[in-house]
């Protein structure tokens, strides 16, 4: 096989295989962390991806209680956007609210307590990648009130910002005044030189045209 019939073989190859490393991927978000407030309701996020499709996915959730995984609710996706026959819930207040359609695999939990508080990790297998096992961790924290934030120093930051902008803006339309007015000065100017060059140039007319009188 010559070199550029290599190099075509090459590109040829399906996108797959270049991603098949890290064909699933799981995800809890950008901010894989939250903040509830003791008795709220939280939504434990999850998503995959997988850029060789998906058969029979499975995933689960688990909590990490002190180093002991506790199994929270797990499932079988069948196929790319299609929903699993059932979710299996092994924890009170617990609801499956994810959706196939959108690769999501979410769950609520219901009336949070401070036992609740910890990591759950987010896991999936995908039979494609034979055996490989993929997970992400979103971790909860439950607290009696949340915190109030001090704006104070955004807001003075703010108010510096507000202020130079405004000085800068006084600024322009000082200086564009300014050079308006020099402008008509400097105009002024003009005109009265074009009127004195124009009065000299009368006189000097006048005076070069008087008669020289005839001798007797």
């Amino acid at each position: 096989m010559s070199r550029n019939v290599f190099r075509l073989h090459l590109l040829s190859l399906p996108v797959s295989g270049v991603c098949c490393v890290h064909a699933l991927e799981m995800s809890t978000g950008k901010v894989p962390f939250l903040e509830a407030v003791n008795g709220s309701t939280v939504l434990l996020p999850c998503t995959y991806a997988s850029c060789i499709g998906i058969t029979n996915l499975y995933f689960k959730w688990e909590f990490n209680d002190n180093g002991t995984m506790q199994k929270v609710a797990d499932s079988v996706i069948p196929t790319d956007h299609v929903e699993p026959n059932k979710v299996n819930i092994y924890r009170e207040r617990v609801e499956y609210v994810g959706s196939s359609k959108e690769n999501n695999i979410s769950i609520l939990l219901w009336n949070v307590t401070f036992e609740d508080v910890g990591d759950y990790v987010c896991f999936g297998k995908n039979p494609k990648e034979k055996g490989k096992n993929h997970s992400a961790i979103f971790t909860l924290y439950v607290v009696e009130e949340l915190r109030e934030v001090d704006n104070t120093l955004t807001i003075m930051i703010a108010s510096c910002v507000g202020g130079f902008i405004a000085f800068l803006m006084a600024f322009m339309l000082l200086k564009n005044f300014t050079l308006f007015v020099l402008a008509k000065i400097e105009e002024k100017n003009k005109e009265c030189l074009v009127t004195s060059s124009g009065i000299e140039n009368t006189e000097n007319g006048l005076s070069g045209s008087k008669s020289t009188p005839k001798k007797a």
